[in-house]
């Protein structure tokens, strides 16, 4: 049986990534740092995959293992020198720690071994790419072969235990190009030869829809994001963020306006889901991370301002954001600690969204931050 090595045994991971691999056939090797989770694994044989909505299908999920990767790297080394495939969900940032141990597991191949498929799912852009260059930190990766890939499923906050509970629709695209017609049978994979579309359609519109959703509805006090998108007015602002990146994905990319339209329109049924409750907290958690340089607002929002297009919109959903004040959540008190701290506004813009005071969109990103810092600092 092929057997694969997945970084990340959080709820996407059971739910999304692993569900798919072990639908098409593989032995999911679970790889994690969280003695509970990877306990549970251990302990529990099977887990049930609940799909909530239209088609709805319960998927169990059995036959894995599961290793500690912090306690027990000896057998993961040895686990991923006999893998076909490593897949991650562990979020971009976590990449650097765990590219060492897939690099000594890439040198313990066998050399006749076949190539390694290294997929990262991550909410980022390039992931893979980022991971593969922390690998060959460590080894050469000529017997690997990495490819970039965008996901795409909402998992709300979940309840306790392995079982997962989830969406119907799902979306894996990864770039066929690095596989030369060899790629993988893997269910629920979409192979493309140009995945840049794909990763901003999807960035630029769920990920940038949520996190607009979630910010204004927290900044008025409103729990969840079905309760926003209720909200007629909050809605419309929702709406024209989507707007704005779906005039950037059309100029861009080349996306019907229709077509992009009705993708926006399933993105809201998507997010509004009654029977997927999430709350804004839970979707506002990690601010400082969303608002990079790359990310859902201010990577729309500097290519928008390079056309001349409006940012309005997006620069709105900035503001929102530098208001999110969660104590339970790390970024969010250090952004709110950064905004007190007396770092002047200019150097906070760079600081926070990566935007120098050369490019056309730093004034109105210095108007929003100079914005929230009287509100912050009194003055």
């Amino acid at each position: 049986m092929a057997t694969a090595v997945h970084f990340g045994a959080g709820n996407i991971g059971r739910g999304f990534v692993a569900q798919f691999l072990h639908e098409s056939g593989y032995e999911v090797v679970f790889a994690d740092v969280s003695d509970e989770l990877i306990g549970a694994l251990q302990a529990q044989p099977s887990y049930v995959v609940h799909e909530i909505g239209e088609g709805a299908r319960d998927h169990v999920v059995d036959g894995y293992r599961a290793v500690n990767s912090r306690t027990d790297e000896e057998a993961l080394v040895a686990e991923i020198a006999a893998a076909d495939i490593v897949t991650t969900a562990v979020g971009a940032r976590i990449l650097p720690f765990v590219a060492p141990v897939i690099a000594k597991g890439l040198a313990a191949r066998a050399a006749d071994a076949p190539k390694l498929v290294v997929i990262a799912c991550e909410n980022a852009i390039g992931g893979t790419d980022i991971l593969r260059g922390e690998v060959l930190r460590g080894a050469d990766g000529a017997n690997a072969v990495f490819a970039n890939c965008a996901i795409d499923r909402i998992v709300p906050e979940q309840r306790g235990g392995l079982d997962v509970t989830l969406e119907t629709f799902s979306e894996w695209v990864v770039d066929r190009t690095p596989f030369d017609g060899a790629e993988p049978e893997i269910v629920g994979i979409t192979w493309v030869d140009d995945l840049a579309p794909f990763i901003e359609r999807k960035l630029f519109t769920v990920n940038t829809a949520h996190a607009t959703a979630a910010y204004h509805g927290r900044d008025r006090g409103i729990g969840t994001i079905r309760e926003v998108l209720a909200d007629a007015g909050l809605e419309r602002t929702v709406r024209a963020v989507l707007d704005e990146t779906k005039a950037l994905l059309v100029a861009k990319h080349g996306f019907g306006e229709a077509e992009q339209q009705a993708y926006i329109d399933k993105t809201l049924q998507r997010i509004a889901n009654p029977e997927l409750p999430d709350t804004c907290e839970r979707v506002g958690r990690g601010p400082l991370r969303k608002l990079g340089r790359q990310e859902r607002f201010i990577g729309p929002a500097a290519q928008l301002a390079e056309l001349g297009l409006p940012t309005g919109g997006l620069i709105g959903a900035v503001g929102a954001a530098l208001r999110f004040d969660a104590p339970d959540d790390a970024e969010a008190v250090q952004l709110q600690e950064r905004l007190g701290s007396g770092v002047p506004a200019e150097e906070l813009v760079v600081e926070l969204t990566g935007i120098d005071d050369a490019h056309p969109l730093f004034p109105a990103l210095l108007d929003v931050v100079t914005g929230r810092l009287a509100e912050v600092r009194g003055g």
